[in-house]
């Protein structure tokens, strides 16, 4: 199995534990006061994400469980979820049915997924970029920026660390015990303004669990 093999089994599997790492509980349970920090930083996403305003056609990659797709969906005229794993959409379709009838899901491998030309008014992922290898990255960023109509905006979310792992990788445990290797890179904020097709503004949480970056006007 090669490493992304590896990482899309991963994230099969993890599904139905995603959320305890989100919501801090079992074995991703935090100190009270590292778990203020993470949710305070949560939030300062949230707000973030509101005052940008991703209204229009919104496309999420790697939507995961739906913790984002909802708060898009409070804006957006349709969302477009997209994740590799069928059973985290799964989940995802589960908690905003009944709330949002404006979500559309699809199941695909996101290397190879190829989304509407200029179709998108944003595209939004949360905790993927830094699972996208290297030699994949040129790939990636193009098919963000050719789903964009023209104006188009990017917001991106993801973890935060100051230093960079060992080969861009991690090593992960589910709660059973089995363990997977990820690509996991660690961006800074730099990095991601350099992205010159996306012109983000990219900053730190203030409890430094978070990166995330949207695109200037």
């Amino acid at each position: 199995m090669d490493r992304l093999d590896e990482q899309r089994e991963y994230y099969r599997q993890r599904a139905p534990e995603y959320d305890q790492w989100w919501q801090a509980r079992g074995q991703y349970a935090k100190s009270p006061e590292d778990e203020a920090r993470w949710f305070a930083d949560v939030a300062e996403v949230e707000r973030a994400l509101d005052d940008f305003g991703p209204a229009g056609n919104v496309l999420e990659l790697a939507a995961g469980t739906g913790w984002w797709t909802r708060r898009l969906a409070r804006h957006a005229q349709q969302v477009t979820a997209v994740d590799a794993a069928e059973e985290t959409l799964a989940i995802n379709q589960a908690s905003a049915s009944g709330h949002f009838g404006n979500v559309r899901y699809v199941t695909a491998d996101i290397f190879s997924w190829k989304p509407p030309a200029a179709a998108f008014d944003v595209v939004f992922f949360s905790y993927w970029l830094s699972h996208v290898p290297a030699d994949q990255l040129a790939d990636f960023q193009q098919q963000v920026t050719a789903a964009l109509r023209p104006g188009g905006r990017v917001f991106v979310v993801d973890s935060y660390h100051t230093e960079r792992l060992p080969g861009d990788v991690q090593q992960r445990v589910l709660n059973d015990g089995r363990r997977f290797e990820v690509v996991k890179r660690y961006w800074q904020p730099e990095e991601l303004e350099a992205i010159p097709e996306w012109r983000l503004a990219a900053r730190v949480t203030s409890g430094q669990f978070i990166i995330y970056g949207c695109t200037t006007k």
